[in-house]
């Protein structure tokens, strides 16, 4: 800021001293000086720590990566467990409805089978109270009551019928006894199978748990490994703010006094020089400085999904998965997109709240033509899902991901589409 003070003043004094009206100023004395060791140590400090941001930058750039992988992993454990446990389910409920089954058939196989025995006690005693001595006497109380030898013939022979009667009705209930014996054993063996495949369903989700618990654990070491190195970065990139500032101060010290030295010179010949000619320096790109500004004043802002708009930073919405884990919708932010629907406001450009769309907004250029201003994507299996504003200097700016914020971070080459797109 002095440095800048300074060339005002010199600017003043030049445009003074042209007049010629011999009412020069004098010049003020010289500012410091800085040594060329000190520039040069300044320089080399800053190199060294952009040389260590530019480490970690890649550095969680690669442990983002991982971290999305292991995003994708968890997220197909969940789906294997989910699958575990409706074979669970579906296994157990076949299993209840086997016993119960298997319960029906042997309580029908028991039930014929006190029928037989209840039968043939009957018959037994019939065939008791009706033969003696191996000749048919038939039972007193049959035979009680006859008028006459027809009537006691007739009353033996019915004795025998039911006799043959019984006899039938048991085998009928033999057989019907051994088909629901049959029908009982056929039943357990179901049942057997179905608990089997219960067991199975029961050891095949415990499988499933315990793998998403250390898909989910891995996840949640990488975050927290992330994390630590987005600090380092972060820590890293104040040091180099530090160090830039002070190289910067040195520099402009030294420029400074070349001001100073140009201004003394310059009041010394300024009777034989002619008037500094009035032509302003060449335009440069004021709307992509605009939109760089507008970018970088939100540094710091919060990841929020869905969030910004050509006003600045919004309340983030619910996307039903990682969004929502991190809270985005109770956040005020910008998520990629967003970031430049509000950047490229500043230029009068309205931009759609999609990174697919905001990809054809402008001229495509090769991404080797990338220049301060043009927007980068990034795309998986063709589908683009991100997008940044270059700044120059192979940095760009971005709202990278939920639970980190706006950030200015090194290009990253991994992933991204061979153009820029240029809305300018």
């Amino acid at each position: 800021m002095g440095g800048t003070r300074l060339r005002i003043v010199v600017v003043s004094l030049l445009l003074t001293v042209g007049m010629g009206a011999g009412t020069a100023v004098a010049v003020p004395p010289p500012p410091p000086n800085p040594s060329d060791d000190q520039l040069g140590s300044s320089k080399a400090d800053a190199r060294a720590k952009a040389t260590r941001v530019g480490e970690l930058t890649s550095q969680v750039a690669e442990a983002e990566s991982q971290l999305d992988q292991l995003q994708a992993d968890v997220e197909l454990k969940m789906e294997d467990a989910n699958r575990a446990l409706v074979d669970l389910r579906t296994a157990q409920d076949e299993a209840a409805a086997a016993k119960t089954d298997a319960d029906e058939a042997k309580a029908a196989a028991d039930g014929a089978g006190q029928d037989v025995t209840d039968a043939r006690q009957a018959l037994d005693d019939f065939a008791a109270g009706s033969y003696k001595q191996g000749s048919t006497i038939g039972s007193m109380s049959a035979y009680i009551g006859s008028k006459s030898p027809d009537d006691l013939l007739a009353r033996a022979q019915l004795l025998g019928a039911v006799a043959a009667s019984q006899l039938d009705a048991l085998d009928g209930m033999e057989l019907a006894r051994t088909e629901k014996a049959n029908k009982d054993s056929a039943a357990r063996e179901a049942m057997d199978i179905a608990n089997q495949k219960q067991a199975d369903a029961l050891t095949a989700k415990a499988a499933a748990d315990a793998a998403m618990a250390a898909a989910q654990r891995a996840q949640a070491n990488q975050s927290a490994a992330t994390q630590q190195l987005e600090a380092q970065k972060n820590a890293a990139e104040a040091q180099l703010t530090e160090a830039q500032s002070n190289a910067a101060g040195l520099q402009g010290q030294r420029q400074a006094y070349l001001d100073w030295l140009a201004a003394k010179q310059a009041e010394e010949a300024a009777q034989n020089q002619p008037p500094p000619s009035s032509g302003g320096p060449a335009p440069s790109s004021g709307d992509a400085q605009a939109v760089i500004g507008r970018a970088m004043s939100q540094l710091g802002v919060p990841y929020a999904w869905g969030g910004g708009d050509v006003y600045g930073p919004t309340q983030g919405i619910r996307d039903g998965g990682v969004a929502d884990l991190f809270g985005d919708y109770d956040k005020v932010g910008f998520d990629c997109s967003g970031l430049m629907v509000y950047a490229f406001a500043a230029a009068g450009k309205r931009l759609p709240h999609y990174s697919g769309y905001q990809a054809t907004a402008g001229r495509r250029v090769p991404l080797s033509q990338k220049a301060p201003g043009d927007m980068l994507f990034w795309a998986t299996r063709g589908r683009i899902h991100h997008v940044a504003l270059y700044i120059g200097d192979e940095r760009m700016v971005e709202a990278p991901f939920s639970g980190s914020h706006v950030r200015v971070a090194a290009v990253r080459y991994g992933g991204i589409v061979g153009y820029a797109t240029r809305p300018l």
